[in-house]
């Protein structure tokens, strides 16, 4: 390299593949006489990870926030954020009924509807309608266990839904069938 630098004539400057030598050998020159320390101090530190809790924390062998959680744990903090609590556990009575209130009531009555602490149910004859209404402290207690207290503040009970007997736009005034339906 030193022989095609001599060749080049005095106060031209190197052009293309030359330039590039030349500059090569001035940085391998520089990095020989410079010592360790010096070359080493340009560099910046490594980078650690940072945790979001504790900002001056680095990253380290032990469980992190970043590391990948269980879907129970995850799905809990996401319905706790939401503020989802309620209304899932309320969810959850359709899939327990039976459990809740036994087998007898749950297969004549069917919960139809939560609103604001108030459980809509809807029962399959008038007598069971009455039986449940009898029932209805007992049904609040086991529904208040179940799904925590306060949850369920009022119970509802309706009875069957009667047939409609409004055929067409046109209809006749009047009371309608003699049949009770609830």
């Amino acid at each position: 390299m030193a022989e095609q630098e001599a060749a080049a004539p005095e106060g031209a400057t190197p052009e293309g593949s030359d330039l590039s030598r030349s500059l090569l050998a001035q940085v391998r020159a520089a990095s020989r006489s410079a010592p360790a320390k010096a070359r080493s101090a340009g560099r910046s530190p490594r980078r650690r990870w940072r945790s979001n809790s504790a900002p001056a924390a680095y990253s380290g062998t032990g469980p992190d926030d970043r590391d990948p959680q269980p879907i129970a744990v995850s799905v809990d903090d996401l319905v706790s954020e939401r503020g989802w609590s309620e209304p899932i556990a309320v969810g959850g009575v359709e899939g327990r009924w039976s459990q809740i209130v036994g087998d007898d009531i749950a297969g004549h009555c069917v919960p139809e509807e939560f609103e604001a602490g108030r459980l809509t149910v809807r029962t399959d004859s008038t007598a069971w309608a009455t039986q449940v209404r009898m029932l209805a402290p007992t049904l609040l207690a086991r529904l208040n266990n179940e799904l925590g207290a306060g949850t369920v503040t009022h119970l509802q009970v309706l009875g069957p839904q009667g047939p409609s007997w409004k055929k067409g736009r046109l209809r006749v005034k009047g009371r309608g069938p003699r049949d009770t339906y609830g």
